[in-house]
């Protein structure tokens, strides 16, 4: 587990933004008595969804079995070997988009593990945090009510490393936003006894030292970006795994 306590993390994520700096962002893995589990029968058929954009679409991926949500699915099955997955995400989605069109969808399939990626498109669209934080709500609290879900929520990586925005006038305005943002994933997971996996301290660290992580288009990830970002998704997702159902040694 990466770390336990909300408002460690809340008080420094808003150090950051007052200080007008991005600073490193190390979420929390949240605890507690309504902390969900996966099933301990290891036979059971697992039924994972994956909400969000074109991260969890798969833009950048030279194949749909590339992408983050299908390698995270061949891993789940290393563990629950009936798995399945059902992949909502689209291209260009919106929190709202999430909230209107794929959760709806996703309670008529009475999930049993749950991933939400979404927020750079609420950046690029300019949406304030306090309207990201409002359908970000929302979307975990219809989760929470509607379903007996594990969810796993990614904070939203540092998009000024990747070549379509460094160096970009608005740079520095696009990275607050992006720490605001995350602000409010990491208070709203709280909330809901969510996941949260860190994506924006690895993406600051790793892009800029291994440009291969992002695609040809200067955005998405590439196939080895995708690799690199279900391994830190499997994470949050093993630790709502009972410890007696995990395999012995490393899943495949």
């Amino acid at each position: 587990m990466v770390g336990r306590g909300i408002l460690p993390v809340y008080a420094l994520l808003t150090a950051g933004i007052l200080a007008g700096c991005a600073g490193s962002v190390s979420p929390p893995v949240t605890s507690g008595p309504a902390t969900r589990e996966l099933p301990r029968d290891a036979s059971h058929p697992v039924m994972y969804v994956a909400l969000g954009d074109s991260t969890v679409h798969g833009a950048g991926a030279t194949s749909p079995a590339n992408n983050y949500v299908s390698r995270l699915g061949q891993r789940l099955r290393s563990v629950y070997s009936a798995a399945r997955l059902v992949n909502l995400g689209v291209n260009g989605a919106s929190a709202a988009d999430v909230l209107s069109s794929q959760l709806p969808r996703l309670v008529a399939l009475r999930p049993d593990l749950v991933t939400l990626s979404v927020g750079p498109n609420d950046i690029t669209r300019e949406r304030t945090a306090q309207q990201y934080e409002r359908d970000i709500e929302a979307i975990l609290r219809t989760l929470s009510d509607r379903t007996w879900a594990v969810v796993v929520v990614n904070l939203i990586p540092d998009l000024t490393v990747t070549p379509r925005f460094k160096g970009h006038t608005k740079e520095a305005a696009l990275g607050q936003m992006v720490l605001r943002f995350n602000e409010v994933l990491v208070r709203q997971a709280g909330a809901h006894s969510v996941e949260v996996v860190d994506l924006y301290e690895p993406s600051r660290r790793e892009v800029p030292r291994h440009p291969e992580l992002i695609s040809a288009d200067g955005y998405h990830p590439s196939d080895y970006g995708y690799s690199r970002w279900a391994a830190l998704m499997w994470q949050g997702i093993e630790a709502r795994i009972p410890r007696a159902t995990l395999p012995r040694g490393p899943a495949s």
